[in-house]
């Protein structure tokens, strides 16, 4: 079953058009869940509103929301009043600038989006933008409503479609030199770097996500099924805590060592000697 797009409307570069659907690029479902269950009756909890004064469960059709102007004074706003405020940015994905995707520091890089042109009228115009794009190396900036919230976003060439990523504000970030002004520029030995600089070259390697798994899920899962069939819980020995080191020359020799053994190919077993020398006579 296709997923949903989480958007439709238009992209638009000058005065060029596209119908297109947004869908999210990731899956947040996840294998273990829980629900909150009353330990007295096995029943499931479920959550109600109720008035903070008078401590009474409130009914769907009287629940509003709210906006605070004062000391326990709101302003009341209906949900049709909020569907009805509209800005371009709700329906059309205008492409305002081109920057190098590399400008763009990734801790501002938020949630990403597949783009695709919502019908076959929109294919050609959707094409032909995104080849340009990805003839030019460049990446889009714009703006998009998502979720009652306009958001700036980035656009780019992905795979044969377009990849939208929602960015951050600039005023929701913190500044590196709130947290790293307490750390000072210290002159450090060369040989301790280089000895870094050669752990890191041996442990090159081709970024492959599949092969990633959720260890701490399947910990849960083990858990779960050893319940299930009446087993005590399997133990898990807790991994030992790194400390601080004490000789840092040491530990990066020991470091190389290890990895330099890892990498080293293994060698191919040799011969025996008899073989070897009953061939060697059949040859003479």
């Amino acid at each position: 079953m296709a997923p949903r797009p989480a958007w439709k409307g238009y992209l638009k570069l000058s005065l060029v058009s596209c119908a297109i659907e947004l869908t999210s690029a990731t899956d947040r479902s996840e294998k273990v869940s829980f629900r909150v269950i009353n330990r007295k009756t096995g029943n499931t909890v479920r959550r109600v509103y109720v008035d903070s004064v008078s401590g009474k469960p409130v009914a769907d059709e009287d629940e509003v929301k709210g906006y605070e102007i004062g000391d326990d004074e709101y302003l009341l706003v209906e949900e049709d009043e909020i569907d009805a405020v509209q800005v371009e940015s709700s329906h059309t994905l205008s492409i305002e600038s081109f920057v190098d995707r590399a400008d763009i520091p990734p801790i501002y890089f938020d949630t990403p989006y597949y783009v695709t042109p919502a019908d076959e009228v929109s294919e050609e115009a959707f094409a032909v933008i995104r080849q340009a794009m990805a003839k030019e190396k460049k990446a889009g900036i714009a703006r998009i409503v998502l979720y009652r919230r306009e958001r700036p976003v980035m656009i780019e060439a992905f795979d044969k479609g377009l990849l939208l990523t929602t960015l951050r504000y600039d005023k929701t970030v913190r500044k590196p030199d709130e947290v790293f002004e307490g750390l000072s520029a210290k002159k450090l030995d060369d040989e301790l770097v280089s000895l870094a600089a050669h752990i890191i070259d041996k442990k090159q390697a081709v970024f492959d996500p599949s092969g990633f798994e959720d260890r701490y899920e399947e910990a849960l899962l083990e858990l779960i099924q050893a319940k299930q069939k009446g087993r005590k819980p399997p133990v898990v020995q807790a991994a030992e805590r790194p400390a601080n080191v004490v000789n840092l020359f040491d530990a990066l020799k020991k470091s190389l060592a290890g990895e330099e053994k890892a990498s080293a190919p293994a060698r191919k077993p040799r011969k025996p000697a008899g073989k070897t020398a009953g061939k060697a006579r059949k040859s003479a």
